[in-house]
């Protein structure tokens, strides 16, 4: 039940965040006086309505984002007569509200940042890496889990090699077979591909000296980053903490954190965005019934499942993290230089605007506005590839949804 609710609870806060944007739209199209029409959340039927001034409000009866009218957004549409149509504007005026939408993302996500920075801590700077960066000062198992998925130790599981080596909690994992490691990270890379039944020796520090014992790997499957299962070898250690995965901060500290954690999260999302063909194979196997790549992309069904996961669990920051990423997200790809989005517009605008300054300098007549009809067969095909990416992601967020605790 508290599952349903999550996913409820972060589709309505998907459905506000996109309601937003419009309103971004709207509110600096009305305060450089263009016409504004109509601003509705929700598309279908309309439930509810005012009027005031020249603009109607309200809301309709499919729940899935919003839309704001702006007079004569083009020199071709119905109503660009009208005095106060949108492409009449300064090209800088109309860059403003076209790129307001993702503006308003963009403060929605730095404002969670900031929160989250607050009260729940951001990644710890001195671990650039993660966990993985921290000194490997073990935690020794009782004994070792061979299958997935893992769980608490059971009378009929074999006892772990480091506990049987003699390793105790908090010896500093310093070499593996004579090769040092400095980091988590490093130790489990060297651990990993060792020879399941043959003996290895770790070094390790304790006491302010070093020793070295042997210890022979046991096989066990784990799930690997790329989201495939393997088997790799195991000594049964897990990782102590010595360093704060995360930080918190006061209100004016927080602000520069949230920056440098907000430009690494746009750089992901960049990353992303230009890993998405290769992806797609991956969501076809998934949709097959292959193990689901968790880096595969994810539709907003996807992510409401992940963020109703997030609430049965009590877990306000994934929560709250699940949504930074999707403003963020939502926010870059908006502004793509691709008809229908906002940033197609832009690159229109502003296409304009240098090729009647190029010609002015060459003495030539001005070629005028672009014509948006001539660019429709290219905007159909936008909508298409994007209808077709979407239905993809959406059916296997159905089929085979990603699951932030498998």
């Amino acid at each position: 039940m508290m599952s349903v609710l999550g996913i409820v609870l972060f589709a309505l806060v998907i459905l506000i965040s996109v309601s937003l944007h419009e309103a971004g739209h709207m509110g600096t199209a009305k305060a450089f006086g263009m016409r504004v029409t109509r601003y509705f959340v929700g598309f279908g039927p309309t439930l509810w309505s005012f009027r005031r001034g020249e603009t109607e409000y309200g809301v309709k009866g499919i729940p899935l984002g919003g839309f704001v009218k702006i007079v004569g957004m083009t020199p071709q549409d119905e109503d660009a007569d009208d005095p106060k149509a949108m492409w009449r504007f300064p090209v800088w005026k109309r860059s403003v509200v076209m790129s307001a939408g993702s503006v308003v993302h963009f403060i929605l996500a730095g404002v969670a940042i900031w929160l989250l920075a607050i009260f729940s801590g951001l990644p710890n700077p001195a671990l650039p890496n993660g966990p993985e960066s921290q000194p490997a000062v073990l935690a020794v198992q009782p004994c070792v889990v061979k299958t997935l998925p893992l769980r608490e130790c059971a009378a009929n599981d074999p006892a772990s090699p480091a506990s049987q080596a003699g390793l105790r909690d908090g010896d500093k994992l310093v070499a593996v077979n004579g090769k040092p490691v400095a980091t988590w990270g490093e130790a489990i890379e060297q651990i990993r591909p060792l020879a399941v039944g043959q003996t290895a020796s770790m070094t390790v520090e304790r006491d302010g000296g070093q020793q070295t014992v042997q210890i022979s790997p046991a096989e066990v499957e784990r799930k690997m980053t790329d989201g495939s299962v393997r088997k790799v070898a195991a000594i049964g250690v897990g990782l102590t903490s010595t360093v704060p995965y995360t930080v918190t901060y006061g209100p004016v500290d927080a602000v520069g954190a949230s920056a440098k954690y907000a430009g690494s999260m746009v750089t992901a999302t960049f990353e992303a965005l230009k890993q998405f063909p290769q992806r797609i194979p991956a969501l076809f196997s998934a949709i097959g019934g292959a193990e689901r790549d968790p880096n595969t992309p994810i539709s907003v069904v996807g992510i409401s499942i992940l963020g109703g996961e997030a609430v049965e669990r009590g877990a306000w920051d994934m929560f709250t993290a699940l949504f930074i990423g999707f403003n963020l997200f939502v926010g870059i790809f908006n502004l793509l230089p691709l008809l229908p989005l906002d940033g197609g517009h832009l690159f229109i605008a502003w296409f304009e605007k240098i090729r009647s300054w190029v010609y002015a300098r060459l003495h030539k007549p001005d070629p005028g506005r672009v014509d948006y009809f001539k660019l429709m067969p290219l905007t159909y095909t936008v909508i298409l590839i994007f209808g077709a990416f979407t239905l993809l992601t959406v059916t296997a967020d159905l089929v085979n949804p990603i699951s932030i605790y498998k």
